[in-house]
């Protein structure tokens, strides 16, 4: 019977299990350029908040056109502006620490240090949201932290990156994972479009608040590019994720997150000839377990848990 329903929704689609993988892997890939292009950004005079403004426009744009070319302009609407309205400024201060984290960290250090977001997050649930936290998720969330302080290896006279970055990574933490919370929450009444294009909105109101009462730097035309490069790369990945999403487990979709470690640390090679230290090797050996298996935990209980929880900062 779920086979058949299966079939059905790829003809009426056209995309199948292994395209929506592929589509996850894809959008997955393009926040991995868009975090390098924001990293290549926060090397200029630019200040944070007119990086993430500039990000901000890119994903309006994208997603009311979107919206408009699928016909579905009301999923853009938000039922409850006030609500969203926190979870956007807490999204805000999470992209301003990563335009920070991303000046002080090699690009593999940062998306180590933010894989310990679903960890965190499902702490807070146990909290707030009163989830059961059995053994395999204490498990989980050890291991996870235990990976962090195994990569960043603080008693090495040769530690990568800086303590500023650290403590920028660590309150993109705490934001994300706050915000995945309140996003559960959200998520029973307003869809991901509208809460990724009211977000983008607050980025672009506060941005030019911003430059216009304290200061904006002249944007130079190569500057320009890689800004326009980072908008549409972190559009293009929100696409792919949102399409994969809607055909394929929730489960399945975050675990290809992972893949980001991997493109992260070629393009961190490529571009800056930085190589991972064994310590980082291992440690974020460490974080995918434990990243797995708090995703094996979540599938048991919850067949059909927000994707949002295993989804980094980054």
């Amino acid at each position: 019977m779920a086979r058949a329903e299966r079939s059905a929704e790829v003809k009426s689609t056209g995309v199948s299990h292994a395209g929506a993988i592929g589509l996850a892997l894809a959008g997955f890939t393009f926040w991995v350029l868009a975090d390098t292009s924001m990293k290549l950004a926060g090397n200029s005079r630019l200040p944070a908040y007119e990086i993430v403004a500039c990000l901000g426009v890119a994903l309006a744009v994208a997603l009311t056109a979107r919206g408009f070319l699928q016909g579905t302009p009301r999923r853009l609407l938000p039922k409850n502006p006030a609500k969203q309205l926190v979870r956007s400024l807490l999204d805000l201060a999470n992209n301003l620490c990563v335009v920070v984290a991303l000046r002080h960290l090699p690009l593999t250090l940062f998306y180590i240090l933010v894989f310990l977001a679903p960890m965190v997050t499902a702490l807070l649930a146990s909290v707030f949201l009163r989830e059961r936290l059995g053994w395999r998720k204490v498990l989980a969330v050890v291991g996870g932290f235990a990976g962090v302080v195994i990569a960043v290896n603080p008693f090495s006279a040769a530690r990568q990156g800086d303590w500023i970055g650290y403590a920028a990574c660590m309150v993109c933490v705490l934001c994300f994972s706050v915000n995945m919370v309140w996003s559960r929450v959200l998520m029973r009444t307003e869809t991901p479009e509208s809460l990724t294009l009211f977000s983008g909105v607050v980025q672009i109101v506060v941005g030019a608040a911003l430059m216009l009462a304290w200061h904006a730097e002249p944007v130079t035309p190569r500057l320009g590019v890689t800004l326009a490069a980072m908008g549409l790369f972190c559009a293009f990945g929100s696409m792919c994720f949102f399409v994969a999403l809607q055909h394929t487990s929730p489960v399945h979709v975050s675990q290809c997150h992972y893949t980001q470690l991997v493109t992260g640390a070629l393009l961190t090679w490529l571009i800056w000839r930085e190589t991972p230290t064994v310590w980082m090797l291992a440690g974020s050996a460490l974080i995918v377990a434990a990243g797995l298996l708090m995703a094996m935990s979540m599938t048991r209980e919850d067949p059909v848990s927000n994707p949002e929880i295993f989804v980094g900062p980054g």
